[in-house]
């Protein structure tokens, strides 16, 4: 699935190694709980929690947060030398992982805000812009301001190379009517 996930255009390395870990992590929750009701409803409850109560922005943020919980819970029923060895696992296939993919994994993901006018198709208008200077573009959130008559737009991004930022931006600035674009550090939780 990760591979098929890869070659379909635009891909996530981060989310490409979640669906190869999360089977795993899945596949050793289920065995620990196996048929124990009060076990399997305090997991799902502690998933769904985690699932719903973060705000991630990289598919591999959660699944360590699943993983973690995976080997609390094997610890807790008392499968420790189970836990250690899932953890060295997942660690080896991580460490690989970051190996094959170090540049895109490690890349930094930017917050890019761009205001718009309100008429402006910006989806079409932006794209050919997003797919020239970045690696990775996913549209977050779209604000009215100015009393309706602007669009901020929040971006999660990855340019694919940091020295193009100063032309990505110009040529932005010039789609949006010289209008405010900013890019910085994507923050850890949504606002």
């Amino acid at each position: 699935m990760a591979l098929v996930y890869s070659r379909l255009g635009k891909s996530d390395p981060s989310y490409s190694l979640t669906l190869v870990l999360m089977p795993a992590v899945t596949q050793t929750v289920i065995m620990m709980v196996n048929g124990n009701i009060g076990t399997g409803l305090a997991v799902a409850g502690a998933f769904s929690f985690v699932r719903f109560r973060s705000a991630q922005y990289k598919a591999e943020d959660i699944m360590l947060i699943f993983v973690a919980v995976a080997v609390g819970l094997a610890c807790s029923i008392g499968y420790l030398g189970f836990a250690v060895l899932f953890t060295l696992i997942i660690i080896v296939i991580m460490m690989i992982f970051h190996n094959i993919f170090p540049s895109a994994l490690s890349a930094g993901h930017k917050e890019l805000r761009i205001t718009v006018p309100e008429g402006m198709d910006y989806e079409n208008e932006l794209a050919e812009i997003m797919d020239r200077y970045t690696s990775y573009c996913d549209l977050l959130s779209v604000k009215t301001t100015n009393m309706g008559s602007l669009f901020r737009l929040t971006y999660d991004v990855v340019l694919r190379q940091s020295s193009e930022c100063r032309s990505f931006i110009n040529e932005l600035r010039v789609r949006n009517a010289n209008l405010e674009i900013s890019i910085g550090v994507l923050p850890e939780i949504s606002q």
